[in-house]
């Protein structure tokens, strides 16, 4: 819950985002694989958690907001600066939110999961696939000599609207990560 103030590089970030969702194998042509094999599963291959990276002290990358494309493993800024501090205030205070020099969001678009398995996909399938991404990441960060502590206390409508999160998304998740104290 305490982390350095030092820089990570861009292939620490890199390697935490596939841990989250990359793919491990592309489309063969195969119907049932739609996109490729990931590093974690989904319940019926639908992957409807959107991950993004809050960029604060990442070398070679100016902070900001970037969402992850896990088909070509890059990401693309949605929002320029430094977005910790209020990223902090909308997570109650906590001062790992600021400290950290990355964070990764996770947000999830529930139709993906409801359309075809209703209620169940929204309060049930979506977090069994939030588990499977984050325990990817807490393995991932500790096999970087990273620490990473996951946050679910935050107000929801203050963390969408800072993000500017699209309308059929809802902030679930946060897992701030860096070098620990």
């Amino acid at each position: 819950r305490q982390f350095l103030d030092r820089e990570l590089s861009m292939e620490q970030l890199s390697q935490i985002l596939w841990s989250a969702y990359g793919i491990t194998a592309k489309r063969d042509g195969t119907p049932a694989l739609k996109g490729g094999l990931r590093t974690a599963p989904s319940a019926g291959a639908l992957y409807p958690l959107e991950i993004y990276v809050l960029v604060g002290n990442v070398k070679g990358i100016e902070p900001g907001l970037y969402k992850y494309n896990s088909k070509d493993h890059s990401i693309c800024c949605t929002i320029s600066g430094d977005l910790r501090n209020e990223a902090s205030s909308a997570a109650y205070n906590q001062k790992m939110i600021k400290e950290a020099p990355a964070i990764l969001i996770y947000s999830d678009a529930y139709d993906k999961s409801s359309k075809k398995y209703g209620a169940r996909g929204k309060e049930r399938y979506v977090f069994m696939d939030l588990g499977h991404s984050a325990e990817n990441v807490y393995l991932q960060a500790e096999a970087l000599h990273l620490g990473t502590c996951a946050v679910g206390a935050f107000s929801d409508e203050a963390l969408k609207k800072l993000f500017q999160l699209p309308a059929d998304e809802e902030p679930i998740y946060m897992m701030p990560f860096g070098y620990c104290k």
